[in-house]
């Protein structure tokens, strides 16, 4: 079949409502027209292929299994085309930042007027995750990642800050101990744990510690700050509690971190004015 015998567009659009909803008064109110015209399009459609789509009930319709399988692929050639339409009317000024939740929250949040007061012709939109991104399938323009060098050619990397770890607490947990603190010491207050898993490293032990466990390192400095426990954390994520006096530090890690974080992106052949923007943006504003 050519694509010049392809069936019309308002047909298809009809049979595909129609079979979604598998009532014709339905599919004419999403269509905004009547339940005739709508009836009279699959109608046309079933002319020009030759075959039933549906069964007539006494009261509403049915596919037929021919019916059931030309709109499962006609559904998806809808959305196929919803999709690249939504990308292209996507405006121009856009930028997706994905980031990991502790960095959004702790650095990126309380940027943002900043940032949007640099750039106000750009609409940032932000994804805070951990898991890697792939620029093309998840749109992403730019990340911040805890990852470590070397990267593919095809990515532009820069360091922003390496991942100095503390173990901090709320001033009221620790009251009068004196600072920093010894290992023995630090054993006897109630440790918060995040997805990362430091503490057994901070003691150099394989087993179990106890403590409350939380999935994200955010969650942990929350229960830190409300005098819960001991954290640790990265010490860019720290530094404004630590100099408003919320929280104190403990003392610092005691091994060597293996990834720092890096403002992270795929190398376009003409990149965008508005994605250069905000990356020139975020490297003047948050490597260290």
């Amino acid at each position: 079949m050519s694509r010049r015998s392809l069936p019309p567009l308002n047909a298809l659009r009809a049979f595909e409502v129609a079979g979604r909803h598998m009532n014709f008064r339905a599919a004419s109110e999403e269509l905004g027209v009547t339940q005739g015209a709508v009836a009279q399009q699959v109608r046309l459609l079933e002319e020009h292929v030759g075959i039933a789509l549906f069964q007539r009930l006494p009261r509403g319709v049915a596919l037929t299994p021919q019916g059931a399988a030309y709109l499962s692929e006609v559904t998806r050639a809808f959305d196929t085309l919803g999709n690249a339409t939504a990308q292209l009317v996507t405006l121009p000024d856009a930028v997706t930042i994905s980031v990991t939740p502790t960095f959004a929250t702790k650095i990126l949040i309380p940027q943002l007027p900043a940032l949007n007061a640099a750039l106000p012709g750009v609409e940032l939109r932000t994804i805070a995750t951990e898991a890697v991104s792939d620029f093309d399938r998840d749109q992403v323009d730019i990340v911040v990642r805890l990852t470590r060098a070397p990267f593919p050619g095809a990515i532009e990397a820069h360091l922003l800050f390496r991942q100095e770890l503390v173990a901090v607490a709320s001033p009221h947990l620790i009251g009068k101990a004196t600072l920093p603190m010894v290992t023995e010491q630090l054993k006897k207050l109630p440790l918060l744990h995040d997805s990362h898993g430091h503490w057994p490293k901070f003691f150099g032990s394989s087993g179990k510690l106890p403590g409350a466990i939380f999935n994200q390192t955010t969650h942990a400095l929350d229960a830190a700050l409300a005098g819960q426990g001991v954290a640790i954390a990265c010490r860019a994520f720290v530094q404004a509690d630590l100099m408003t006096g919320r929280l104190v530090e403990i003392c610092p890690a005691s091994f060597e971190p293996e990834a720092d974080y890096y403002l992270a992106r795929k190398r376009p052949p003409s990149p965008r004015k508005a994605v250069n923007a905000v990356w020139d943006w975020c490297l003047a504003n948050w490597t260290c």
